[in-house]
């Protein structure tokens, strides 16, 4: 039984959907004013795990992600660079959807766009409006937060506590300090409302999309820890008193990616882009550097942690090259998977399964039955077994396949990439004669040295293991 951790009740909760096996998430997605740096990947390829898991569960999940294309920072770079903000957006989100692919996350079910969805919004802020939990003062419209009672529940902070550490805005048009923008004044960039020209504010955007896309109620509500307070806590109430009903029924929230022991942000100038660290580790790379680790818990980047993950996700890939995958499986393994996953998607002890299954292969213990395990939990944790490197020299690689001359009878003069072509024609031949204990002799003496075999319609292509 999957049971994962509650933001809202600050505890591990068993997780059991609203609708039987129909499961509806939502996580905040990017605002796209700006490349997606390596605490976005931590996000996302946390999220996209859960939601390969809960697929491999059984459940029938629609995964909702936003893009909010309508914000303070994508106007304040327009402005600067003398373009339509639809410029900077297209512009960014291309590059944050590039980004996710080159990071083997998968695209949500739905993915909408808060400029699509102003509409919706206008609709929700009138409702709370005209039920007394908002007002508008001078073209902005904002939130009363003290009629709502569960105020400051999600991020564990009292509402006496909150308005004590408030901070007094001069000449303020607040009712209370704490009551957040439903809808925020502008002549420039704005849309028609029945408030006059303005753009809505940031909270009610999300909302409205879980909303439009999910109904009044979810499953999940995911995102970074930093959206804890105030925007998923803003978000919950302006949602419930719209609504009348619960938001979501569970709340998740990943940990930072820090450096230095700093939280990773465009605001500290700190970070680096996904593209900037992929110049130098693959997305598999990535994603066992941010699985090692529980997903609730900080991040630390450094180059040695990233190196060793680089070389632990080239041992995981390569370890099943040769082998055609099929659907035998492991039931041990496949049970311990599943079992650390059900702990609150303990993915590194997840990951220790499936370097077990690549011992068994190097071992050539069950290897192929091991081999379609280790394909299926390695796809279910989203890396990619496409990706292949080929690094040693050439003497490195004689050093290597040295005895494999004298085994298949090779003259010593041949280079050793020829020679292993050679070998490679040897078990082709094989498989055309159907002689697949040789086929299968030959390719197991390879793996002995450490050369796994990769099949494709192309033909069949060597890799270092």
């Amino acid at each position: 039984m999957l049971k994962i951790y509650n933001t809202l009740s600050n505890k591990i909760e068993e997780f059991i959907p609203n609708d039987k096996n129909q499961v509806k998430m939502y996580v905040c997605g990017p605002t796209v004013y700006d490349n997606a740096h390596l605490g976005h990947a931590r996000c996302y390829i946390t999220w996209d795990v859960l939601y390969r898991y809960l697929k491999f569960k059984g459940y029938n999940i629609t995964y909702c992600r936003n893009v909010t294309d309508v914000d303070d920072k994508i106007l304040k770079k327009a402005d600067e660079t003398n373009v339509e903000p639809s410029v900077i957006t297209d512009k960014y989100y291309k590059s944050f959807i590039d980004s996710m692919n080159k990071l083997n996350v998968l695209k949500p079910d739905i993915e909408p766009r808060a400029t699509k969805t102003i509409g919706e919004m206008i609709a929700m802020i009138k409702k709370l409006e005209k039920d007394g939990f908002a007002y508008s003062v001078e073209g902005d419209v904002y939130f009363r937060v003290e009629k709502y009672e569960k105020y400051g529940e999600l991020s564990s902070q009292p509402i006496k506590d909150l308005l004590n550490g408030a901070r007094v805005e001069t000449n303020s048009k607040k009712e209370n300090p704490l009551d957040f923008a439903l809808w925020k004044k502008d002549e420039t960039h704005g849309y028609n409302s029945p408030w006059g020209k303005g753009r809505p504010g940031w909270h009610i955007e999300c909302s409205t999309m879980s909303k439009k896309h999910l109904g009044d109620t979810i499953d999940i509500h995911a995102g970074g820890a930093d959206l804890a307070f105030p925007h998923h806590e803003n978000e919950r109430a302006q949602s419930e008193c719209a609504n009348g009903c619960v938001f979501s029924k569970y709340w998740m929230h990943n940990g930072f990616v820090t450096i230095n022991k700093e939280k990773m942000s465009k605001s500290l100038n700190n970070f680096l882009t996904i593209n900037d660290v992929l110049k130098n580790y693959d997305s598999n790379a990535i994603r066992l550097f941010i699985l090692t680790n529980h997903y609730r818990m900080p991040v630390e980047f450094n180059d040695i942690a990233l190196n060793s993950a680089k070389n632990g996700a080239k041992r995981l890939i390569n370890s099943i090259a040769g082998f055609e995958t099929g659907s035998n499986y492991d039931k041990n393994a496949l049970a311990e998977f599943e079992l650390a996953m059900d702990e609150d998607l303990n993915t590194s002890r997840a990951l220790a399964i499936l370097f077990s299954l690549v011992d068994k292969i190097k071992k050539n213990d069950n290897a192929q039955i091991s081999a379609n395990t280790l394909y299926y939990l390695g796809s279910t944790l989203g890396f990619d077994f496409s990706l292949t490197e080929k690094e040693l020299s050439e003497e490195e690689l004689l050093k290597l396949i040295h005895p494999l001359y004298k085994n298949f009878e090779i003259d010593s003069t041949i280079p050793p990439k020829q020679a292993l072509d050679l070998i490679i024609e040897k078990r082709k031949q094989a498989r055309i004669d159907k002689n697949w204990v040789e086929s299968d002799r030959i390719r197991n003496e390879l793996l002995t040295y450490g050369i796994g075999l990769k099949d494709s319609k192309e033909g069949t292509t060597w890799i270092i293991l």
